[in-house]
């Protein structure tokens, strides 16, 4: 079995995660925490222009996070409702 990534949560994603209540935030939590398992699970993007982001759907949130694999770290950066995730 390999080893888990890491995963933190950058003060951005903390402070976004503080304004989404239930029944959503639960939901959001376990695709986080599975991250640390699974970092490309199925239906995950890839953003564009080259960055190393991804993005998960849950619901009408979005979850945003960069993979470093050298290191086995996952940093989300960003959990924001669909209309407001890529500002």
């Amino acid at each position: 079995m390999t080893k888990p990534y890491l995963v933190g949560i950058l003060p951005a994603a903390q402070k976004d995660l503080k304004k989404i209540g239930e029944p959503h935030l639960s939901r959001i939590r376990g695709l986080i925490l599975g991250l640390a398992i699974q970092p490309r699970p199925p239906r995950v993007k890839k953003l564009a222009g080259g960055s190393l982001a991804y993005r998960i759907r849950c619901g009408v949130y979005r979850i945003l996070y960069e993979i470093n694999d050298q290191v086995r770290t996952v940093e989300v950066f960003r959990v924001a409702h669909r209309r407001e995730a890529y500002r």
